[in-house]
């Protein structure tokens, strides 16, 4: 069985049809099918049902065509290692970050790595921190800007920075003239908050049941821009990290006194895997930013 014999199965598989996938390889068809056959021989079974000029993959075929895709990208992958041993400086790079992280400091990182590093490609997913932690395991993600996590036993996660947390409230609420407030303060308001399995829900649930209520969330949202404007737009009152673009005479930043409201900020890969020389570098060139 040859690496070539599965790259043509796959493509028939795809395309389910002789023909066209001979074009799309630019082989004779002949060959094509000379191939596919010599590996069915191999096999022992047929991959496919021949229905007229058309074919069909029947369910040795499919149930075979799982492996041979994963086969196929562990060598691509594998391709792509050893380019990059080659060469550290390429590559890309995937990484994952909670969406109120991502409007603070962490462009300003990107755009430095981009200027010492710019053959290194950054792909770069926005999600909740459940979201995140399967990303790492399932290895969609090489690397992650999260809170704390409780996967520790799958996950490596190094810590960063704390980051405080405010309140802020419309510009003409009862509050807005203040610097600080206790969090105690904000019992009963409306709360426009993130949706559950967002870190920053989980947060503002327990920094308020610290201060002993439970917020009153009228509305649920993403990000911190959406949750922001309605802030301005006098709905309700909300606790996230401070952010770029804060209109005064809309909306009001006060310092939360008591309870203390910080979150941790770390940097999270999965616990064992080998890392790309690129994803590598790009972990040392963060953690160095907070060394």
């Amino acid at each position: 069985m040859e690496w070539q014999q599965l790259e043509y199965f796959r493509v028939v598989a795809g395309t389910e049809h002789f023909t066209q996938a001979a074009e799309r390889l630019a082989i004779s068809q002949p060959a094509l099918s000379r191939s596919i056959t010599h590996l069915e021989e191999t096999l022992g079974v047929p991959l496919f049902d021949r229905v007229g000029r058309s074919v069909k993959l029947n369910a040795y075929g499919a149930s075979f065509l799982k492996r041979v895709e994963r086969a196929l990208q562990e060598i691509q992958d594998g391709m792509a290692e050893l380019q990059q041993l080659r060469d550290p400086y390429t590559g890309t790079v995937s990484l994952s970050f909670v969406m109120t992280f991502g409007l603070s400091f962490l462009p300003d990182f990107i755009s430095s790595f981009n200027r010492l590093y710019p053959q290194v490609k950054l792909q770069l997913f926005q999600n909740t921190t459940a979201a995140i932690a399967r990303q790492l395991q399932d290895g969609e993600a090489d690397l992650s800007i999260v809170g704390s996590l409780d996967h520790r036993n799958q996950l490596e996660w190094h810590k960063l920075l704390d980051e405080d947390l405010f309140a802020y409230v419309p510009a003409k609420h009862r509050l807005a003239d203040r610097e600080s407030i206790r969090l105690e303060e904000l019992a009963g308001e409306p709360f426009i908050g993130f949706k559950k399995g967002y870190g920053m829900r989980d947060l503002t649930d327990r920094f308020c049941a610290q201060a002993g209520f439970a917020p009153q969330v009228v509305f649920e949202g993403e990000d911190v821009a959406t949750v922001s404007v309605l802030v301005s737009s006098g709905i309700g009152v909300t606790l996230i990290p401070s952010f770029r673009g804060i209109t005064p005479s809309k909306i009001k930043k006060l310092r939360v006194e008591e309870p203390a409201c910080r979150r941790e900020i770390g940097l999270a890969w999965q616990k064992g895997r080998t890392l790309s020389p690129a994803a590598e570098l790009f972990r040392s060139f963060i953690i160095g930013q907070f060394a």
